[in-house]
């Protein structure tokens, strides 16, 4: 059972503005967003009113919620002091503690999710890498793991692009992952993913090491700026090898965009038409430039451009053992679990929110230090 002291120091959590709910700061923002939207200039750009529209949204359920924290922490001191005069509280008091640190917790975790981008939807790529068809057929297990999460979280999603494998799985594929904090939650998953098994391929029955990258971007707004030249730009057509029907399949309507200063490739080969095809590989590229350049701007360590290594041994952040012993862990947050078939099959958020936890705690030492 919390006591006085450590009850006292959630109450502080609230009246410290630099604390990680940090309310002042936030109705800051909001007050600054309520004038954005009173200019009548405003509601001439439908993008940019999408985005604003939606960080206040977001920032008046945080407050909202954050201050429902601190009413249900006035009962708990209530009851506190009920029980210091010998009133017998002791049940009432446990339910409240465990209701107050449920609230507390879900109220940390839409902080968190405060990014710029944190609330647009997600592209998430996924290639295979060493080990053949082994990863890719890892590729395909990692392509349905995300589509069960999205499908358990409530998430459209659409395949903008698959490439299968020569023997089974997948070469590369992408996903359009539509919904309401969809970036904010899966740029956890970028990096490298490795899977030991026995393989199913493997007339042997050998253990095999298998890996697999994972790119997440956001889907940038039309007015959202990200100059392309023309020139820098590769545009290959191919004839389409996926589903969709005659028509996709016999004509040339696939679009492969390389922009040659970065070496970012993206292709379309999922919708009906070459013109399709090629705007939708062209919204994915702009998306893919933009986050290459807000990590240049951020300067972390962990930037967009490090996780193009090599696919391989020592690179990865996530490991999913199926044999000698069955366990996921992440290598960043240490996090563990025994149940694989559960994770594979998208039970992810416990190592999205410790990721998205240790990130915060990082960025707020970083912040301290810089104040010194």
């Amino acid at each position: 059972m919390r006591s006085k002291s450590a009850t006292k120091t959630w109450k502080n959590e609230w009246d410290t503005s630099g604390s990680i709910f940090d309310v002042d700061g936030k109705k800051k923002r909001l007050a600054e967003i309520e004038v954005q939207i009173a200019d009548p200039g405003f509601w001439d750009r439908p993008q940019a009113q999408q985005q604003v529209l939606r960080q206040r949204r977001q920032l008046e359920n945080v407050l909202q919620h954050a201050g429902e924290c601190r009413t249900a922490l006035g009962d708990v001191q209530a009851l506190i002091e009920l029980a210091d005069e010998g009133e017998e509280v002791a049940g009432e008091l446990k339910q409240e503690l465990l209701s107050l640190e449920k609230k507390v917790s879900e109220t940390e975790l839409e902080t968190l999710l405060s990014g710029p981008h944190d609330a647009s939807n997600a592209f998430v790529t996924i290639h295979s890498g060493a080990g053949g068809t082994e990863s890719q057929d890892w590729a395909e297990m990692l392509s349905r793991m995300y589509l069960r999460w999205s499908e358990q979280n409530r998430y459209q999603t659409e395949v903008i692009d698959l490439q299968a494998g020569e023997e089974a799985g997948i070469k590369s594929t992408t996903i359009l992952v539509k919904g309401e904090m969809a970036y904010g939650y899966l740029h956890a998953e970028i990096g490298v993913h490795r899977l030991v098994r026995i393989s199913p391929f493997d007339q042997g029955a050998r253990r095999h090491t298998s890996f697999a990258s994972v790119f997440v971007t956001p889907e940038v707004d039309d007015d959202i700026e990200v100059e392309i030249d023309e020139k820098d730009l590769r545009i290959d057509t191919y004839r389409s090898s996926g589903a969709g029907g005659q028509h996709v399949n016999v004509t040339d309507s696939a679009v492969r965009i390389t922009h040659q200063p970065s070496g970012i490739v993206v292709q379309c080969q999922n919708e009906r038409s070459q013109h399709r095809n090629k705007d939708m590989a062209m919204k994915i590229l702009r998306s893919r430039l933009f986050e290459l350049e807000m990590e240049k701007k951020r300067e972390e360590l962990n930037k967009l451009e490090n996780t193009k290594a090599e696919i391989a041994w020592g690179s990865q952040i996530r490991s999913y053992v199926l044999h000698p012993y069955r366990m996921v862990k992440d290598h960043r947050t240490k996090v563990e679990r025994g149940n694989v078939d559960a994770v594979l099959d998208g039970d992810l958020d416990e190592f999205i929110q410790a990721f998205l936890k240790m990130k915060t705690v990082a960025r707020s030492r970083e912040e301290s230090l810089a104040e010194t």
